[in-house]
């Protein structure tokens, strides 16, 4: 009897150490601020990692593909029946994550007989202002990490989050514009899959290096949550041609 608890503890510790493992050196996903809205960004040949998920809320996510669509069509669900019982203005990311998702997630992930869902989410609330922006990462386990600073971020691992956050740290004078928000995101990017493999802080010229031989090989997948869209759908995705253009 004693021992059950201690056995517990071990096997959630050995959970989280297994999920880590298979989140870790993942492409990285920036979200942004900016005059236009919302802009999410990463860089990858793969698979899709930026979804819309309700009329002013995206998410993007990092993870098994499999797990990662099951969030995704869990979360739509989810603000579609919220909408239909009561009304669109009703749909807010803070309902969504902190009364639903995060409960979700933290079960499976307690429940040691059962497979825990290998998945990083970021989600984001377009607002009137930039001021108004929510970003809200949530984890495997359930744990909820709330920012209004402009920005949102998302890693496979605390040393790409950390290259990621000092390449955003400095707040900029002026709202930026999606141009100006697109190299700020990329140049975020690049740190955080930089760091997968060099821990070192790298200045802004190495990175630059990095972006553009990362930009050759993978594609860069976008999207904007418009702030002033002439129709309910804020959701407009950015192709690699525009995106590329922006950084020229």
């Amino acid at each position: 009897m004693i021992e059950e608890p201690y056995r517990w503890v071990e096997a959630i510790a050995n959970r989280r150490e297994y999920v880590e493992s298979q989140l870790a050196g993942g492409s990285p996903v920036v979200a942004v601020s900016c005059v236009e809205g919302i802009l999410f960004v990463t860089v990858g040949a793969a698979r899709q990692k930026i979804f819309e998920i309700y009329d002013r809320i995206a998410m993007g996510a990092i993870g098994h593909p499999g797990d990662i669509e099951r969030l995704r069509m869990a979360a739509i669900e989810l603000a579609s029946t919220e909408g239909f019982t009561r009304s669109a203005a009703d749909v807010s990311l803070r309902r969504l994550v902190y009364y639903s998702l995060s409960a979700a997630l933290k079960a499976a992930f307690e429940q040691i007989y059962g497979a825990p869902y290998l998945a990083r989410m970021l989600f984001a609330e377009v607002g009137d202002s930039a001021a108004e922006d929510l970003f809200l990462r949530v984890e495997y386990d359930g744990a909820i990490a709330g920012e209004r600073k402009g920005y949102g971020l998302l890693a496979g691992n605390n040393v790409a989050d950390a290259a990621m956050q000092r390449s955003l740290a400095a707040p900029p004078e002026a709202a930026l514009d999606l141009r100006q928000a697109m190299q700020a995101a990329l140049t975020a990017w690049a740190a955080g899959d930089l760091a997968n493999n060099d821990p070192t802080p790298k200045d802004n010229a190495a990175l630059r290096q990095h972006l553009e031989s990362r930009l050759l090989a993978g594609e860069v997948e976008a999207a904007l949550l418009e702030r002033n869209s002439r129709s309910a759908i804020a959701f407009r995705s950015i192709g690699t041609v525009q995106a590329r253009a922006m950084l020229s």
